[in-house]
């Protein structure tokens, strides 16, 4: 490897041509990156005292031998970003100087059009590719090379004809003196040539020693380097064209940034671990090299299935799949969690290879949609399904896909539980479900309930038919105990419906919101159709439509039905000892004067508040565990020292560790909650 000084312009004119790989990422400046450029050519050209101005470095493989009939160029590995917008910057000054008169179309010595484009854009006798002395990759290659030939711009999509117009602008806003001195700042840029020789220099590792600088690389820019840079070109061009472009442009049509959540997925299902997202290339550099470094298809075999499984990825997240049944359960999986992803990729690769036939791969997304939406309605902590999912992955048995999979999720306990139907229903019935992020999902499934003939509801919003404000009318409606009725089932599902009129409706009675234009009895939604018969609306009517409600709901997201042997079958295994250390730490850092609750200690440390009650009741070695108390603030009714022999009464102890008790119930403002509990740990006390 070679490094020294040049100037950025001299480089050009040497180099007959320096071509971008295919493999590297598309031209992305924006437009606060090109200013900053213009900002620093104009200072650097406006003073005399200024020689030079460092603008980073390029780095590139040098052409290896030529022969008579063939000629290599420079690979461009690191630099482009640069070179590229100093291209614009000159393509767009040969244009504009070329509108002057001749005696003004040269500002300073050599930079007429015709040396601008002789010496630092074209290769006056050369034809094709080979006439430019900048070759992009695939994406941008056309619309830098008619900036270059003066053609009209068409693609607007890429950054190089946004950028060219950019510099157009400016340049056509500049008077004779900072013409010049634009030309002088030109002829000032200096870069650190980084030559590296063909076969000597491995330019991966010169590529990510180089990603801190400059515009950051995303994971996927390092891993399409990592797969295609040290392959022959022809080989390079066949992969990419075949597998990572289409790859790519699936991803820059939908989405760009989900392609390292994409490739977490697929090395969470292909490794059995969950890396990090930011550490998404090592993992996937670890994983490609346990594939068989040595095989003469190494690459191509890696590549290939990494297409396969984006196209899967890709069919589930971006709606492509054309299959509408598989559409419409994927669409819901998206809502509800995208933690299901290396699980979904393992279904989708098995229903492909015809081991998963179309209704199983149906039956158990039914399965998955019921166990994901029943455990968010039941508020259990979610911070276990990545665990949960990642396990599924291997604990699939083809020969009985269906039941090992509900099997196994039927055998869940604790914090990773499928819900059953009463735990389901009491949640649905009586829980505030209005602040749920998922209540426009759930009601928009409940109106489409039994229907061939789905209602779009994303343009109606959600209604309290007992308002949250509360007016005299409704007080009197409600009776003497209006206050605890509203407190209680204001945001209760029985009181919540859908509409279009909802600035209409206000807090306006029942009556009104029900008889007056476009009210709940002309509505063509069916959630509102028990409305129209309904002479008043109070606690009885809200719990009677709630549990009409739930019911649709148990059947929408239901239960699977499976043998408790076929259960008892796939349980092996199922459920994961829970490590209890952090709750046992976390309780011997409890500071005087301090207690919490089962459901803050639970969802500190990832499980359920039954089993961290279980816990604290049952393993002697928890100390403190009386100062675990239930939601308001009690000592809870099964409560008992591991020591037989304890005939302390809790109240006593609590008061004796500085805890401040009314009636038995403990200050409130003692409490610590999840966050604070975690914070123990680092902090020692609060």
């Amino acid at each position: 490897m070679k490094a020294v000084d040049s100037n950025l312009l001299d480089l050009l004119k040497k180099s007959e041509r320096f071509v971008v790989p295919i493999y590297q990422r598309v031209y992305s400046w924006g437009v606060d990156e090109c200013a900053q450029l213009w900002k620093d050519l104009m200072r650097a050209g406006s003073r005399a005292s200024l020689a030079s101005h460092f603008t980073g470095s390029i780095v590139y493989i040098e052409k290896g031998q030529s022969s008579n009939t063939a000629k290599e160029p420079d690979l461009l590995i690191d630099g482009q970003q640069r070179v590229t917008t100093v291209t614009l910057i000159l393509a767009a000054l040969a244009a504009y100087l070329e509108t002057l008169p001749v005696e003004e179309g040269e500002p300073i010595a050599g930079f007429s059009p015709q040396k601008i484009r002789g010496k630092f854009l074209t290769n006056e006798y050369e034809e094709g590719d080979d006439f430019f002395k900048l070759t992009l990759t695939n994406r941008d290659k056309e619309a830098l090379q008619r900036v270059i030939r003066g053609l009209d711009l068409t693609d607007e999509s890429s950054r190089v004809t946004a950028n060219f117009r950019y510099f157009v602008d400016n340049i056509a806003d500049l008077d004779k003196e900072e013409l010049q001195q634009l030309c002088q700042g030109l002829s000032k840029l200096v870069v650190v040539d980084v030559k590296l020789t063909r076969g000597q220099d491995d330019p991966q590792l010169v590529f990510e020693s180089m990603n801190a600088t400059g515009k950051k690389l995303s994971q996927a820019d390092l891993i399409r380097n990592f797969v295609l840079m040290d392959l022959p070109q022809g080989i390079q061009v066949q992969l990419y064209q075949d597998y990572w472009f289409p790859m790519e442009k699936i991803f820059a049509d939908h989405n760009e940034r989900r392609f390292d959540e994409f490739v977490r997925h697929y090395l969470t299902m292909k490794t059995k671990r969950i890396p990090r997202i930011s550490d998404v290339y090592e993992a996937y550099k670890e994983f490609a090299f346990s594939q068989g470094a040595d095989s003469d298809s190494w690459k191509q075999d890696l590549v290939s299935d990494l297409y396969s499984f984006a196209t899967y990825f890709s069919n589930m997240a971006f709606g492509l799949e054309k299959d509408q049944q598989l559409t419409q359960r994927f669409a819901e999986m998206e809502q509800l969690a995208t933690v299901a992803y290396p699980f979904q990729l393992r279904l989708y690769a098995d229903y492909e290879r015809k081991i998963l036939s179309h209704q199983e791969f149906l039956k158990v997304l039914d399965a998955l949609i019921s166990y994901l939406f029943r455990r968010n309605v039941c508020s259990i902590p979610t911070n276990s399904l990545n665990k949960t999912f990642n396990t599924l992955v291997n604990r699939v048995n083809t020969e009985d896909y269906v039941n090992s999979v509900l099997g196994y999720l039927l055998a869940l306990t604790d914090y990773r539980r499928f819900p059953t139907n009463l735990e389901f229903i009491e949640k649905l019935e009586n829980e505030d479900l209005y602040f749920s992020q998922k209540k426009n999902y759930l009601l928009h499934k409940l109106e489409n309930f039994g229907s061939k003939e789905v209602v779009p509801t994303a343009q109606y919003t959600v209604e309290h038919i007992m308002p949250q404000t509360i007016t005299a009318e409704w007080k009197a409606e409600l009776g003497d105990n209006w206050e605890e009725v509203h407190r209680y089932f204001v945001h209760t599902l029985g009181n919540l419906t859908l509409t279009g009129y909802n600035p209409e409706y206000s807090n306006r009675s029942f009556e009104q919101k029900r008889d007056m234009e476009g009210g709940f009895a002309m509505s063509p939604l069916r959630l509102n159709l028990s409305l129209r018969e309904q002479a008043s609306w109070g606690q009885a009517e809200i719990e009677a439509r709630a549990s009409e409600l739930s019911a649709k709901a148990v059947q929408l997201w239901a239960y699977p039905e499976v043998p408790e042997d076929v259960v008892a079958q796939y349980a092996g295994g199922g459920e994961t000892s829970f490590d209890w250390s952090t709750a046992h730490a976390i309780l011997e850092a409890l500071p005087y004067g301090k207690w919490t609750n089962y459901q803050e200690l639970a969802e500190a440390v990832g499980t359920g508040a039954q089993a961290m009650a279980y816990h604290l009741t049952n393993h002697s070695a928890c100390v403190n565990a009386y100062r675990v108390l239930t939601w308001d603030g009690r000592v809870a009714e099964g409560f008992r020292w591991t020591d037989e022999k304890d005939t302390r009464k809790v109240i006593e102890v609590l008061a004796e560790d500085g805890i401040r008790l009314d009636e038995g119930v403990a200050d409130a403002h003692q409490r610590l909650n999840s966050a604070e509990l975690l914070a123990l740990l680092d902090e020692g006390e609060l």
